[in-house]
């Protein structure tokens, strides 16, 4: 008998140091949670057997448990790389079009190609669908959805009134060649606005500002015209033709033209829908001072390019957009369970629910059962070296002590067998 006693022995601390090794070889594996080997004697007890003459049977490896700790919290430079402080575990879908979810604490997200959230492993971070203002509309892990990031944003709106305000230098001669915008002598100044047509595409109009008579008359006037031109388009006034007429008096104010220019309907190169633009010039002046554009503005709007994403404390995930829009696309969820030791483990930090561990309790980072969410940060392994280091040696010191007692068995049977 004591043979099997030393034997369970042996397979006991065997186990010990098989489950310490693979927590040391998780040192540096995010979201690992290391587990601990429980023991329980063997009693074979029967009602003839007096309590006070019972001996053991041996050992027997009574569970594995995993030890759900809070790991160390390490910074990274990526908002998606979210870990959380205290209870809970995140959500992820391996297959988008299955029911299957499983759960991590290794917050190392990342984009795929289609836009979506996922862990290293591209299973999908599961969120709760939220309004404009960031309010969750919809609860429960069978109404969360797959977190996908929004590439635009916005509805484009064509450009329909320019406003440029710029200084004209009293001081400039004029120009004696007739006017070429590609010749710099027949022009004295040029300055481009982007405006945008009905699809959002970006355009730029470009204004030329030529002096056609300095100072002269009582009072003192001095005229300039002013080229406009949208891409290889001159655009005409939708009353009359050529180009606009400035006109100032002797202290810089401009009296003429004292409201905007209305253009002629024009269709731009790279679009099929015309489009309509005025120009309002009356907040120039020609000074002394050299020319400056002090005002400039438009209506137009084009679609919003995604141009990062931020997650609060509580998850709410927002993207922000280069039109300066910025839109909530989700909250991520957080499950618990009653028994999380019990949770199924499938390896890459990744666990599913089963009978012992009951079912995922859902809800919100920062409220009561859930930690909060930290961005920007990816919690590590909950594996303390030194502890494993010292747990390992005493497994081997049982290790040793079991085979020591199996060898003095041994002894023992072989001294019984040499009797004569």
């Amino acid at each position: 008998m004591s043979f099997y006693t030393s034997l369970s022995g042996l397979k006991a601390a065997q186990n010990d140091m098989s489950t310490i090794s693979h927590n040391l070889a998780n040192v540096s594996t995010n979201g690992f949670k290391k587990s601990r080997t429980e023991f329980a004697d063997v009693i074979a007890s029967s009602l003839s057997v007096s309590p006070t003459q019972m001996i053991g049977s041996g050992v027997v490896t009574k569970a594995i448990r995993q030890q759900f700790g809070q790991g160390t919290l390490n910074q990274s430079g990526s908002s998606l790389d979210l870990a959380i402080a205290g209870d809970g575990f995140f959500a992820v879908k391996p297959n988008m079009d299955g029911s299957q979810v499983n759960f991590t604490r290794n917050g190392g997200f990342l984009v795929d190609a289609d836009r979506y959230v996922v862990d290293a492993q591209g299973a999908h971070l599961q969120v709760y669908p939220v309004d404009g203002s960031g309010s969750v509309v919809a609860t429960g892990l069978d109404q969360a959805v797959s977190l996908r990031l929004p590439q635009t944003s916005g509805t484009p709106q064509p450009t329909q009134n320019v406003a440029l305000g710029v200084n004209l230098n009293s001081s400039s001669a004029v120009p004696s060649t007739p006017f070429d915008r590609f010749n710099t002598d027949s022009f004295n100044q040029s300055t481009s606005s982007t405006i945008y047509d009905a699809d959002g595409n970006a355009l730029t109009m470009t204004n030329y500002f030529v002096r056609k008579t300095a100072a002269a008359g009582t009072p003192p006037t001095s005229t300039w015209e002013v080229h406009s031109y949208v891409g290889d388009q001159e655009l005409q006034p939708a009353s009359g033709s050529g180009p606009i007429t400035a006109t100032f008096d002797g202290t810089g104010a401009m009296t003429s033209p004292t409201s905007a220019t209305a253009f002629a309907p024009f269709t731009p190169g790279a679009s099929s829908t015309q489009m309509q633009l005025s120009l309002d010039l009356a907040s120039s002046t020609q000074l002394s001072s050299p020319f400056n554009v002090v005002t400039r503005s438009q209506d137009g709007k084009a679609v919003g390019q995604l141009q990062g994403v931020t997650v609060d404390s509580e998850g709410l995930v927002s993207a922000s957009f280069s039109n300066g829009e910025t839109q909530a696309i989700g909250k991520v969820l957080l499950a618990n369970f009653s028994n999380p030791s019990g949770l199924r483990q499938l390896g890459n930090s990744s666990w599913s629910s089963s009978g012992i561990s009951g079912a995922p309790i859902v809800g919100e980072a920062g409220q009561d059962g859930f930690g909060s969410m930290m961005s920007s940060m990816v919690e590590g392994s909950n594996v303390d070296i030194t502890e494993e280091l010292v747990g390992l040696i005493a497994a081997q010191r049982n290790f040793q002590a079991n085979a020591k007692a199996l060898d003095t068995s041994s002894k023992i049977s072989q001294a019984i067998f040499n009797i004569q």
